[in-house]
């Protein structure tokens, strides 16, 4: 390829091997290539499905509701919103505190240990002592994350696949929060390079995800009956505010929480939604303000810490005329900076790409004990980085007194500021300006870059930059709960705080460094996440300073444009190595090119309307789908309404030509298949479709259940299809008349709900809307289904269970309209329907994955 080279990080985004077979192949096949720069999304993922049931059950429910019902039900919401919100403050207030606790008390220790090694030399001992703490720290995150491995990370990337409606196993369980609250205080007090924020965002999600469910499947004596919002569509709102009031606790900005769910999250959004979710910040805000106020100045209620993260105030001193926070010459500079941001967030994502590959390929398959073994390498390197970068590459430097034009006020600040540094290692009167970054909370540095006055020189940011760089780069994907927003804040803030040094010393100019400082963390921030609405208006208000909403967003935009040339976000790329098939907010205009017939999946598994319970578990347990069609065959008398070669339907005249089957388009398929290489997919349409024969005297259940179900559900055993069947045969018209769920049908069957062959379906049990709701989310599986309860000759109908009037598309709709309305109404199943009310196929969330539509317009090409 053209774009290969020496480059570590081009080889590693765009270079390829050769390919034994070509991407279509792989992506009709299912398969997911080996090779390391191709990962094609995987089919094991369940989407959510946002899309109501409408069926009789619910029908039921609507009519039985009135006026004080709704508004009892939007109360009990609102009054959900506000617990998830101050449950979310409180979890922040747990972490902090605890964070807070261990951080001071290992600072404090090495701390006393490392002063008083500097004069007797026994600073390995001080060393040790530092390991020690840190390794059992991240020894104990660790493990946590070995009992629950969602855990890991900082868990924005599953919840905005989430919200997209990809259902991740196990990410809003009660233990993946138990894991992911303790185990990231413990890796941060562990010294690692990571932070709290992101695994907030998650611990608010799963708040958000099982507070109103009132129930947990890890601990399962928690269970009370609450009948409310027990679908994927509420559980999605709530999911929704809860990320919210995380981003809002983590930076002490609602607004920006919001719109952080809004951007990254949710597939489509109302009003309603948004006063639900805005509210849901204020109150986790309000909360966490409230008690670590209370708490660290025991001042309670007095609002003085919003979130977890404080920036502090940016201000000139009073009395310095000359001092602006930022002029009109220092866009230039922001502009530059939002390009380098860009282009060292692009480095960043591709060494962790890589990285990443390898731990997926030499890591993750062996013993789960070598991802304990990593953590701990990681954090030994880093603990001895650390200290020896402190004790030999930091400057010792003057305590700078404040000016004599400073006020009381900001004398106070500065004594805040100065209260943090270090002497690690230097005289009295002066500080190791190395060992103040690094011994430091992370938020303790931020606050020194953005607020201490000259008092860094520029190799010592330089070198700390450099490191830090390559550490967090390294530690973000280890097995332990890990945030990524303070450490590229942290990062970033180190360059532009050279950048306000080199400006002032070389050229003379005379700058607020503290701004720079801001800039620049914007600037790595947003080359590494590409966030830009949500991401500005957290800095923004995170600074409480609305004058640099301007540079902060020309900086972000800069740096996701200059980052979006090279590669994708950071969580985006962790999505995409997960294999998770995430829909983008629109298609390439180029798709249009195809049409729902080209993408959909015309080889159908269904149901009848009245069909016999072996049939049904048959399906159910031969088959992974998890939603069936409800056809009738009625085409037995298409001579009747045939007239020539038109057909008439509903007074209405098509051309036969003119209407899409299945058998015509599985039979055009197969002629595209067979100019393949691929001998697999060659033989895809050559395979017969032979039944074994049965043992006689085998029982007709169980000749059922073990031979392969073919889709075409028998009322009676001895109607099976047949080897000398036509692809007419095969792929025979079905008149649509609705959708019904796996885990409807599994409920039926559990639940008895039949009737015999001599009997009027009327006879057949009713089961109300709670009643098909009640196991939400665990629904019951086929394979706990007692066969030897069941009379295999007995009939099921689906009609009253169904949704009789799903979304539906055309064959000729093209690709741009099937995304959209699959990706704004939620979707999990889009039945394909011609123009005489006959199925043709179905479309999924794998059939609009990027990968997929990429592999169909490459086959559109060869066809054409």
């Amino acid at each position: 390829m053209a774009c290969c080279g020496s480059c570590l990080c081009c080889q590693c985004c765009c270079c390829t091997e050769g390919e034994t077979r070509t991407p279509e192949e792989l992506t009709i096949l299912g398969e997911t290539r080996e090779d390391e720069d191709e990962i094609l999304p995987r089919k094991d993922y369940e989407s959510l499905d946002y899309d109501r049931c409408i069926n009789e059950p619910y029908v039921e429910v609507l009519e039985g509701l009135d006026r004080k019902k709704t508004k009892k039900y939007e109360a009990v919401k609102w009054m959900l919103v506000f617990a998830i919100g101050v449950s979310t403050g409180l979890i922040g207030v747990f972490v902090d505190f605890f964070v807070r606790l261990f951080t001071q008390l290992k600072f404090r220790l090495v701390g006393k240990s490392v002063e008083e090694c500097s004069e007797n030399g026994c600073l390995a001992l001080s060393l040790l002592e530092l390991l020690s703490f840190n390794m059992a720290f991240v020894f104990i995150a660790s493990v946590l994350v070995l009992i629950e491995p969602v855990a890991a990370g900082s868990g924005i990337p599953e919840i905005k696949s989430y919200l997209n409606g990809v259902k991740i196993p196990g990410i809003v369980r009660l233990r993946t929060f138990i894991c992911k609250a303790i185990g990231v205080l413990f890796a941060v007090a562990g010294g690692l390079f990571v932070g709290k924020e992101g695994p907030m965002i998650h611990s608010g999600a799963i708040i958000g995800a099982g507070l109103p469910q009132f129930q947990s499947i890890t601990f399962k004596k928690i269970r009370f009956h609450f009948p409310y919002f027990r679908s994927d569509r509420d559980k999605r709102d709530f999911v929704s505010a809860g990320a919210a009031a995380g981003v809002a606790a983590a930076f002490g900005a609602p607004i920006g929480g919001t719109l952080f769910s809004l951007e990254e999250g949710s597939s489509f959004w109302n009003q309603a939604l948004t006063w639900k979710v805005l509210f849901c910040s204020m109150s986790a805000t309000f909360t966490l303000n409230f008690f670590r106020s209370g708490i660290n100045y025991n001042k309670w209620g007095s609002f003085q810490l919003p979130g977890l993260l404080n920036f502090g105030e940016f201000k000139c001193p009073d009395g310095d005329k000359n001092c602006h926070l930022w002029t009109a010459v220092d866009l230039a500079f922001f502009v530059l900076m939002g390009v380098v941001g860009g282009l060292l967030g692009a480095m960043f994502n591709c060494i962790n790409k890589r990285l990443a590959k390898y731990r997926m390929r030499n890591v993750h398959p062996k013993a789960k004990f070598i991802r304990v073994l990593e953590s701990l390498l990681v954090c030994m390197l880093t603990t001895v980085v650390v200290f020896m970068a402190s004790m030999t590459l930091g400057e010792c430097r003057d305590l700078a007194p404040p000016t004599a034009n400073n006020t009381t006020a900001i004398v106070s600040a500065n004594e805040d500021v100065n209260s943090t540094i270090r002497q690690f290692f230097c005289s009295n009167r002066t500080y190791n300006d190395m060992a103040t970054l690094f011994f430091n909370p992370q938020e303790t540095a931020i606050h020194q870059l953005f607020h201490q006055d000259a008092t860094f020189s520029p190799v010592t940011l330089l070198l700390f930059f450099v490191l830090y760089f390559l550490l967090s780069c390294w530690t973000y994907g280890v097995s332990v709960p890990s945030g990524l927003f303070v450490p590229s804040l942290l990062c970033g803030a180190s360059l532009g705080r050279l950048v306000a040094n080199i400006l002032k010393m070389n050229l003379g100019m005379h700058i607020y460094s503290g701004t720079f400082a801001l800039i620049g963390a914007a600037a790595f921030l947003g080359g590494v996440v590409r966030m830009t609405i949500s991401l500005t208006v957290i800095l923004i208000e995170s600074t409480n300073e609305i004058t640099y909403g301007l540079p902060i967003m020309i900086t972000l935009m800069v740096a996701k444009w200059t980052g979006d040339f090279f590669n994708k976000g950071i969580y985006d790329i962790h999505i995409h190595l997960k294999g998770v098939p995430l829909l983008e907010w629109e298609t390439e205009v180029e798709m249009d090119k195809l049409t729902a017939s080209d993408i959909m999946e015309p080889n159908l598994t269904y149901v009848y309307p009245h069909t016999r319970i072996q049939s049904l578990v048959s399906i159910l347990r031969t088959t992974v789908y998890h939603a069936f069609p409800v056809v009738t065959e009625n085409r037995e008398y298409e001579k009747e309404f045939m007239k020539g070669n038109i057909l008439v339907s509903n007074n209405i005249r098509f051309k036969k030509t003119s209407v899409l089957t299945r058998a015509g388009e599985q039979r055009r398929r197969c002629q595209s298949m067979k100019s393949y290489p691929s001998s697999e997919l060659r033989n895809v349409c050559d395979e017969q479709v032979g039944v074994e024969p049965a043992e006689e005297g085998q029982d007709i259940l169980q000749q059922m259940l073990e031979r392969r179900h073919m889709p075409y559900p028998n009322l009676y055993p001895d109607q099976s299809p047949s080897e000398e069947w036509s692809m007419e045969e095969r792929f025979r018209p079905l008149t649509f008349h609705g959708l019904i769920l796996r885990s409807q049908l599994v409920n039926l069957l559990i639940r008895g709900v039949c009737y015999a062959e001599n009997q009027s379906s009327a006879s057949q049990p009713r089961l109300s809307y709670a009643e098909m709701t009640e196991d939400y989310p665990r629904f019951p599986d086929i394979h706990d289904l007692d066969l030897a309860l069941l009379n295999p000759r007995m009939i099921v109908d689906v009609t009253a269970y169904m949704n009789p009037s799903p979304y539906t598309v055309s064959p000729n709709t093209h690709v741009s309209q099937v995304f959209n309305l699959f990706r704004t109404m939620g979707l999990r199943h889009l039945p394909v329907v011609n123009a005489v009310g006959e199925i043709v196929g179905i479309i999924t969330r794998h059939n609009l994955t990027h990968e997929f539509l990429m592999a169909k317009l490459r086959q559109h090409y060869i066809t054409i």
